[in-house]
Formats: structure tokens, C-alpha cells, sequence
């Protein structure tokens, strides 16, 4: 990585990332293998996070340094690229520290404490007292009740809470500080007098303010997720993205600035609300999962304006283009993740707490043990290969992700784990066709292999229909919806294979990779929803359902 940051030639540049490619293929291999074996829920979110990151950033260093050296006097250039490696760097430490177990110069990990972790804390140590009446003292519970409340600012300070949330906050916060003085009174009198009446007082107290904190709780969650509702509803169609793009081909610094202030106010309110979120998430690792997504946000707004900055300054630049789109992909991609993480985070406090969604992982080798090579172009320096060599690496960043979502069923095989694997295994080879590599000698081979791609991807989505209709009607509409996307992709694939481009190959292979990558995007969310709904329909039924043939997967359980 170190080389790569001051290569001046791009012919260097693809030299040394075809070898820092195969390295972190290798590191992600050894790193997810790290994340398996971790005990500890927050250090295995960390590490997820971690290896996100580096999994974006990977994509996003490809386009930034290109764009760096097509315009190596531009200022907003080399700063976009900086971006992406300081981040890495980052992202390197971290994994660094959790598998050594050793945080640099001391550091206490402060952060994970939220409002709902210290009203936990708080509840049990009030309990306590119906065992123990001098299990801890007066003053630490006073203490505890004031650092919480006093997290509850960034609530009541926030310009996004509405008037009705802050003063009902601040109505609950006096309550409960009321309920502990009464508390704290009935306590003293009670080790003092062993009375059943005394007793009976205490445990009144207790439930009090109890119900007031519980009360509090839902306050809390009620603002954090209808702000986070509202907010990725009103930003859904990313119109300020849009407009950028628009902006940098034009080659307009005057609206350039305009909506650059404008992502610049929708960063902040995200960030602001992703910490909102954190406060009432109600696990450790979504806590985690919450502070990264505040930490995308803020990074990649600041790398999304420097991105349109460059095109702005080069608007026929097609590179300064791609690479304005990666940070925007990455962006749109933040704003999923964040959906998914709400959903979860109401499920946990409704109880309704299911399978943790899994992090996006970097590639790495299949069953197959492939050996990794460097590409080797008959022009290192030609777009072509460069971009099918971009290409090429996201889909194989899918099929690592796809794989993970596989192994999660373990040994409940069935048509729909058959079709995705094998899915995933032909995506891989057309991964390593990219390189040069793999069973897949010409481009007949690869329109091949293709077809037959997109006949799984129907005969997935046929089993997947099936399994539905064991499902209720809201999990059953939600899985159909997925589906509905992927129907088309497989159509439209092969419609792409039998069209004849004469000699554009090139342009040929270009659109089915393309078409391959978003049916494996969507391979990796279907997996992971009709895991989650098995479980759910397996717990609801309170034993269990199979999917393993097509007569259970009709209903006949």
C-alpha cells in the first residue's frame, strides 16, 4: 500500500495493485477466519467493520489513484486519494488491535457506552438492593442516573428532535431524577428499619422508577428512529448525488458549491442521527455497526465533494467521472446498510431479535484453493483491462460475501443453497477470467458459462417462490419483492449473451459482467432474508422446517 501511494506512472499503478490485490485477498482470507473464531461479539463487529471498509475502500482506491495520476496537479485529486488510504490505514490498525488484543498508548474504548447500556447497568444495580441494602452507595447511584441523563442532551440539543420528543425527554429525565430521591429516602429508612411495610415501599420505588427509565427508553428509541425514518425517506432518491454528477460534467464551480454545502448539511444530519441511533440500539455490536456507519458518512461526503471537484475542473475526464461514481455507489450503498441496521435495531427492542446481518467481507479463495497470479495484459496501460479488471474484482468481492451467507446454513442443504453455490462458484470463475486466470479460456467459454448463470438464477428464484408460500403474508411480500428484482437481471443476461456484437467483444463481455454483479448483489441479500425468515418460521412453528425438497418447499412440512 505504501507503493502504491507514490506511484508515479500508471503503468507502476497496475503492476503493483494487480500484487496488492492478491495480498489483501489473502489478508481477508486470514482476517475472516480471525472474525470466525472470536468469542466476543463487540470484537467480532469490529473486525466486520474493520474489513468492510477495507473491502470499499479497495474499489474506491482503484479510481482514486487513476484519477490521480491522469490529473496529477490537481489539488482535489491527491486530497480524494489521501482520503481513501488514510482510512485504510485506519482500518489496518484496528484489525491490528483486535487480534493482538492491544490498544495503542492505553487508550479505554469510551465510545460503546450508550444511554441504554448505562440504564441496564442501572436497573440491575437498583435491583440489587431487594437482596443487598448496602451493595453499593447512595452517591454512585445518583452519580449513574446523572451521566445517562446527561447523554440524553444529545437528544434534547439536536436541531432534528422536534418540540413534542425534547420537552417529553425532559419531562421523563425530572421524573426519574424525582423517583431516585424518593428512592433514596424509602433506602435509608429500610436500613434502618427491618419492616415488611419498609420493604414493601422500597420495592414500590423500585418499580418506579424503573417504569420511568423503561418510559424514557421508549421516548429515546421513538426519536432516534423516526428521525432516521424520515430522513432516508427524504434522501431515498439522492437527488444532491444527481445534481453533482450533473454539476462536474458541466463543469459548473459556481452550482458545484451549491450542493456540495447542500451533502455537506445532509452528512451532518446522518452522522448526527447514526449517533442517536447508537445511544438506543440495544447491542453491542449494533452499537459498533452504528459508529461505523457515522464514520462513512463523514468520510466519504468530504471524498464525494473532492471527487466532484475533480470533475468539475476536468469535466470531459472520464476517470475523474468513474471515480466520482464509486464514492456515490459507496454513499447509496451507506444508506441501505443504515435501512437494515433500523429494521434491527426495532426488532431488538420489540423482541423480536433475529439473526445478526452479515457484513460484506473482502474475497477470498474459494474450494477450489485457486493461486492467485497477476494479470498480465498485452498493454498493462490499456482502459480495456482496466476496467474489466475493476469489474472483475467486485464480483469477486460478491462471491466472498455470497459464500458467507451460504456457510451460515450449515448443514440445512436445500435447492436454494444448491442454486446459490453453484451461482456463486461460476461468478468466481468469471472472477478469475477477469485475470487471466480460472477454467475459462475465451470469451465463447465465458458467454457459456453465462447462460447457464442465468438459468440457476431462475431456477433460484422458482425455489425461492416455493418457500414463500410457507411464509405470512408481510415476510412473503418482502421476499416476493426480492425476487421481482432478480427475475428480470436473469432475463436480461441472457438476452445479453445471445446478442451479437460482431466485433465488440470487449463491449460484449463489459455488459455481462455488469449484469453478473448485480444479480450476485441481490444472490447476497436473498440468501441472507431467507435464512433470517427459515429461522423465523422454524421458531414461530417451534420446530423444524425443511426446504431440502420441492414437496416441502410446497407446504408439505
Amino acid at each position: 500500500m505504501e507503493r502504491l501511494e507514490k506511484v508515479n506512472s500508471f503503468q507502476e499503478f497496475v503492476q503493483i495493485f494487480s500484487q496488492f490485490g492478491n495480498e489483501m485477498v489473502e489478508f481477508a482470507h486470514l482476517s475472516g477466519d480471525r472474525q470466525n473464531d472470536l468469542k466476543d461479539e463487540k470484537k467480532k463487529a469490529k473486525m466486520a467493520a474493520a474489513r468492510a471498509v477495507l473491502e470499499k475502500c479497495t474499489m474506491m482506491l482503484l479510481t482514486a489513484s487513476k484519477t490521480c495520476l491522469r490529473h496529477p496537479n490537481c489539488e482535489s485529486a491527491h486530497k480524494n486519494k489521501e482520503g481513501v488510504f488514510d482510512r485504510m490505514k485506519v482500518a489496518l490498525d484496528k484489525v491490528i488491535e483486535i487480534v493482538t488484543d492491544c490498544k495503542p498508548n492505553g487508550e479505554t474504548d469510551i465510545s460503546s457506552v450508550s444511554i441504554f447500556t448505562g440504564i441496564k447497568e442501572f436497573k440491575m444495580n437498583i435491583e440489587a438492593l431487594r437482596e443487598n441494602l448496602y451493595f453499593q452507595s447512595k452517591e454512585n447511584l445518583s452519580v449513574t442516573l446523572e451521566v445517562i441523563l446527561e447523554r440524553t442532551e444529545d437528544f434534547t440539543d439536536s436541531a432534528y428532535t422536534s418540540h413534542e420528543h425534547r420537552e417529553r425527554i425532559l419531562e421523563l429525565s425530572t421524573q426519574a431524577r424525582m423517583e431516585l430521591q424518593q428512592l433514596i429516602s424509602v433506602w435509608i429508612q429500610a436500613q434502618s428499619k427491618k419492616t415488611k411495610s419498609i420493604a414493601e415501599e422500597l420495592e414500590l420505588s423500585i418499580l418506579k422508577i424503573s417504569h420511568s427509565l423503561n418510559e424514557l427508553k421508549k421516548e429515546l428509541h421513538s426519536t432516534a428512529t423516526q428521525l432516521a425514518a424520515d430522513l432516508l425517506k427524504y434522501h431515498a432518491d439522492h437527488v444532491v448525488l444527481k445534481a453533482l454528477k450533473l454539476t462536474g460534467v458541466e463543469g459548473n464551480l459556481e452550482a458545484l458549491a451549491e450542493y456540495a454545502c447542500k451533502l455537506s448539511e445532509q452528512k451532518e444530519q446522518l452522522v448526527e442521527t447514526c449517533r442517536l441511533l447508537r445511544h438506543i440500539s440495544g447491542t453491542e455490536p449494533m452499537e459498533i455497526t452504528c459508529i461505523h456507519a457515522e464514520e462513512t458518512f463523514q468520510v466519504t461526503g468530504q471524498q464525494i465533494i473532492s471527487a466532484a471537484e475533480t470533475l468539475t475542473l476536468h469535466p470531459s475526464s472520464k476517470i475523474a467521472k468513474e471515480n466520482l461514481d464509486v464514492f456515490c455507489e459507496a454513499w447509496e450503498s451507506q444508506i441501505s446498510d443504515m435501512s437494515t441496521l433500523l429494521r434491527e435495531i426495532s426488532d431488538v427492542f420489540e423482541g423480536r431479535r433475529g439473526e445478526k446481518y452479515g457484513y460484506l467481507s473482502l474475497p477470498k479463495p474459494m474450494k477450489n484453493n485457486a493461486n492467485l497470479k497477476s494479470l498480465k495484459p498485452d498493454k498493462p496501460d490499456s482502459e480495456e483491462q482496466a476496467k474489466i479488471a475493476k469489474l472483475g474484482l467486485k464480483l469477486g468481492l460478491l462471491t466472498s460475501d455470497a459464500d458467507c451467507e451460504i456457510e451460515k446454513w450449515e448443514d440445512q442443504e436445500n435447492e436454494i443453497v444448491q442454486y446459490g453455490r453453484n451461482m456463486s462458484s461460476m461468478a468466481y470463475s468469471l472472477y478469475l477470467f477477469t485475470r487471466g486466470e480460472g477454467p475459462l479460456k475465451t470469451s465463447q467459454d465465458l458467454i457459456h458459462q453465462l447462460e447457464v448463470f442465468a438459468a440457476e438464477g431462475l431456477k433460484l428464484t422458482s425455489s425461492v417462490q416455493a418457500f414463500s408460500k410457507q411464509l405470512k403474508d408481510d415476510d412473503k411480500l418482502m421476499l416476493l419483492l426480492e425476487i421481482n428484482k432478480l427475475i428480470p437481471l436473469c432475463h436480461q443476461l441472457q438476452t445479453v449473451t445471445k446478442t451479437s456484437l460482431q466485433n465488440k467483444v470487449f463491449l460484449k463481455v463489459d455488459k455481462c459482467i455488469t449484469k453478473t454483479r448485480s444479480m450476485m448483489a441481490l444472490l447476497v441479500q436473498l440468501l441472507s432474508l431467507c435464512y433470517k425468515l427459515l429461522k423465523k418460521l422454524q421458531m414461530e412453528n417451534n420446530g423444524w422446517i425443511s426446504v431440502t425438497n420441492k414437496d416441502s418447499m410446497d407446504g408439505k412440512i
